[in-house]
């Protein structure tokens, strides 16, 4: 999958849970088997009627709540960084503990998307505070490239809604499974890159300014920017399905999580092409 928040299989296994304005299948089968069903009025009233759904402005409104949380965690995770002497940085050690936090809120709404609306805030503090302090870290070592990269990413943000909006990007379904399977490769890739970190061999392309490495940044962040198709495809999808309410704060998570990983795949970017100049 591409985001892991934001697929089909969410997508299908909220809509089929009986939260749309027509009866079930199951309902409707029913009525057909031959078995006596009274004439079509206007009452009662069906249970479901009632039931708040899911809207694109809604989605883009608790997006916006989750945005405001992390950039005022980011605040807070920026000041616990310091520089005690030139060229050294002073980390906190509990940046570790936010990310695992935010990664688990992310999993754990994966599955359960009826939870969101309480794991999103707590995912946007935690990966608030966490990019704080990275990104400190690297203004330090690098003089406003965290500057240059939130500018990127609010530009490449804007720019993947329009391209989507106006139709020059469309979504189907050769285009999600390219970006899918595309992202599951880099995902691997990551994932093999951390393992030889943590048995001591470091991937160096990965970081020290070699055409590789920025190329393999290129990539990554070209991604992250088809992701975001995928993520607005799913909203306007959850919209028409009718998906329930509380789907606009999984969207709105799903979203920010997408944005992270732009803005982190920006940074990294630049502090590679810093190094090759």
């Amino acid at each position: 999958m591409s985001n892991p928040l934001l697929n089909d299989k969410v997508l299908e296994r909220n809509a089929s849970k009986g939260t749309g304005w027509a009866a079930s299948e199951a309902d409707a089968g029913k009525a057909s088997a031959g078995t006596w069903a009274p004439p079509v009025t206007d009452g009662p009233v069906s249970p479901w009627a009632g039931t708040a759904r899911m809207t694109a402005s809604g989605a883009v409104s608790a997006t916006l709540v989750l945005m405001a949380l992390l950039l005022v965690a980011a605040v807070f995770g920026w000041s616990t960084v310091s520089e005690p002497a030139p060229g050294q940085i002073a980390f906190p050690g509990w940046v570790i503990g936010a990310v695992l936090i935010a990664f688990v809120c992310a999993i754990v709404a994966m599955f359960k998307p009826n939870l969101a609306r309480f794991l999103a805030p707590v995912y946007a503090l935690a990966e608030g505070a966490a990019i704080g302090a990275i990104s400190h870290a690297y203004n330090i070592e690098y003089d406003g490239i965290v500057l240059q990269a939130v500018g990127a990413t609010a530009g490449v943000f804007v720019v993947m809604l329009v391209l989507y909006r106006t139709g020059i990007i469309r979504v189907n379904d050769k285009f999600r499974r390219t970006v899918v399977g595309a992202t599951v490769g880099l995902m691997v890739f990551y994932g093999i890159a951390l393992l030889f970190r943590l048995f001591g061999a470091e991937v160096s392309f990965l970081s020290n300014g070699s055409l590789l490495g920025i190329g393999i940044s290129l990539f990554a962040a070209g991604l992250a920017a088809m992701n975001l198709a995928l993520d607005f495809d799913f909203i306007e999808r959850g919209e028409r399905e009718g998906l329930p309410k509380h789907m606009e704060w999984y969207a709105g998570l799903g979203i920010l999580v997408t944005l992270v990983w732009l803005y982190l795949e920006l940074l990294r970017l630049f502090a590679n092409l810093r190094e090759r100049s």
